[in-house]
């Protein structure tokens, strides 16, 4: 019993740091084509008056395709987070 926490502890840290792959918001990515499509949903959003930030609101949403994003002010701007299944793309939009 004595052997099974720490064995115990050493999986757990093993699965964390190595087991849940990346966050897929494509600006870290070394892939160009996730990239390129965080580029193309960010001048969509930009362009869309669905997504347009109503007046006084701190936090709104909209869709852009198959994407589902949500905004928020930031400091420096907007932040945009966009998901659907199995992607997501992140960006700011400065002011």
């Amino acid at each position: 019993m004595r052997v099974a926490a720490p064995l115990a502890l050493i999986a757990l840290v093993t699965l964390l740091l190595c087991g849940c792959g990346g966050s897929g918001d494509g600006i870290t990515s070394s892939d160009t084509a996730t990239f390129d499509g965080t580029k193309l949903i960010q001048e969509k959003w930009e362009h869309s008056s669905e997504c347009d930030r109503l007046a006084g609101a701190s936090r709104w949403g909209c869709s852009i395709g198959s994407y589902r994003c949500q905004a928020v002010v930031v400091d420096r701007g907007w932040s945009v987070s966009c998901a659907r299944p199995g992607d997501s793309v992140a960006f700011i939009v400065p002011r």
